[in-house]
């Protein structure tokens, strides 16, 4: 038997080659029949993010179903009193009379319809309290609104910030990267001393821990900006965008304060409080005031003296003497009230200039802070480092002028991000205090 050894050899390798080729084709088919990955949700903007806040938000939803539930009480407060209706029988015989039994023959019947007539305004007077209590209830509603934006709003400047401070590390790294590479072709040639690589290279551990600092902080920020919008998509698909600057167009501070005075919910809400005391007090009067009732009845009298006359009708008003309960005590108390609201008022005021003050003055310390930084600081510590980056590599600087320069460059850049952050979070800040967005 003759064995030809190359045809095997050849036979083995075109089976592997169907193999090969049929495995690619399985590979393609399966890539084509996998679904496709998962695509990362396009980043929100502040506008989107505060849109879908005030949307979903379970807490925004509870407290605006308060609101709903005083405007249902306003139909309580404007019913009438319901007419009473009675009927009542008498004169039905217990026993037979002359051993003859007829217990209904002399029963009378008597159905009877009487009204409380309210006077003195008192529907009209609780309708206008229920109404302004909706009005306070919807301003107390904005009020937490605009403080849970500002919650909203920090939330979503320290995932900007994170953000920005995640990019800066990575650029940081890509760069000292780079002169790892040179010091690594400067050593292979002979310039560079075996220690002062390896301090170079140790150097980069820093910068890797920063980086992974930074996502830690990025996803933080994510979580919490995605449990204040009851979102439960994954933290990698979740991002938003927006200008991570700062602006040193600042207007005076009376105009933040006139603005303040017109758009502050709490301080509304304090106004509004009045206006409900002084229409609590006016109740109060009216219902001092003496309510008649007024009845009307018909009686079947089959044993009246009228014979022909069996059926009547009849009529009453039955008016209260108050003599010792005039309400005196609501009187005194909503009087009282008037006065408290007022106080109270004044309070709010007080503290609406306080709070506009503080955050004015935040804001403008955080822009004469960052000035500097953004028209010389900045750049500086850019010059400075590439020009002792530059010094270095030719020889001309020390490897410790080396590291100091990239240390100090990254401060420098690590500050300007964190008084951004500061910035925005004073913005945040003011426009709480105003009670509307002021600065974008």
């Amino acid at each position: 038997m003759n064995t030809n050894f190359a045809d095997i050899r050849l036979s083995s390798c075109s089976i592997k080659r169907r193999i090969a080729a049929f495995l690619i084709c399985g590979l393609s088919l399966a890539s084509l029949a996998a679904p496709p990955p998962a695509c990362a949700q396009q980043a929100l903007t502040w506008d989107q993010v505060k849109a879908k806040f005030e949307a979903d938000n379970p807490a925004m939803k509870a407290d605006a179903d308060n609101v709903d539930e005083m405007k249902a009480e306003e139909i309580t407060a404007f019913l009438r009193p319901n007419p009473q209706f009675t009927l009542a029988a008498d004169g039905t015989q217990a026993a037979p009379h002359n051993g003859v039994w007829t217990p209904f023959k002399g029963t009378t019947e008597q159905p009877n319809v009487s009204y409380l007539h309210e006077r003195d305004h008192k529907r009209e007077l609780r309708l206008e309290s229920a109404q302004e209590g909706t009005r306070i209830t919807q301003s107390q509603h904005e009020d937490l609104d605009r403080n849970m934006i500002f919650a909203l709003r920090t939330a979503f400047v320290g995932t900007l910030q994170a953000k920005f401070i995640l990019d800066l590390a990575r650029a940081d790294l890509d760069y000292y990267d780079k002169i790892i590479d040179i010091s690594r072709a400067s050593f292979k040639a002979g310039a560079l001393a075996q220690i002062d690589l390896d301090r170079i290279e140790l150097q980069r551990v820093q910068y890797e821990s920063e980086i992974e600092t930074a996502i830690v902080n990025l996803r933080t920020a994510k979580i919490q900006l995605l449990q204040m919008l009851d979102d439960r998509t994954p933290v990698e698909q979740f991002d938003v965008t927006g200008d991570y600057d700062f602006s040193d167009n600042l207007q005076p501070l009376e105009t933040f304060r006139d603005a303040a005075l017109a758009a502050r919910p709490d301080l509304q809400a304090a106004l509004q409080t009045i206006q409900q005391s002084d229409t609590n007090h006016k109740l109060a009067v009216s219902n001092g005031s003496t309510d008649p009732t007024f009845a009307g009845w018909f009686t079947n009298n089959s044993s009246t003296n009228n014979p022909n006359g069996p059926e009547t009708i009849g009529a009453s008003v039955s008016i209260p003497l108050r003599i010792f309960d005039k309400n005196q005590g609501e009187k005194k108390r909503t009087l009282i009230d008037i006065d408290r609201a007022q106080q109270a008022s004044e309070a709010t005021r007080a503290q609406v200039f306080s709070d506009v003050d503080t955050a004015y003055e935040l804001v403008r310390s955080n822009v004469a802070l960052l000035t500097p930084y953004k028209e010389k600081y900045n750049d500086q510590a850019l010059r400075v480092r590439d020009t002792v980056t530059f010094a270095y590599e030719h020889g001309g600087a020390s490897l410790m002028d080396f590291l100091n320069a990239q240390s100090d460059y990254r401060q420098v850049r690590l500050a300007y991000a964190q008084l951004i952050g500061s910035y925005l979070t004073a913005v945040g800040q003011l426009n709480l205090a105003v009670g509307r967005e002021t600065i974008p």
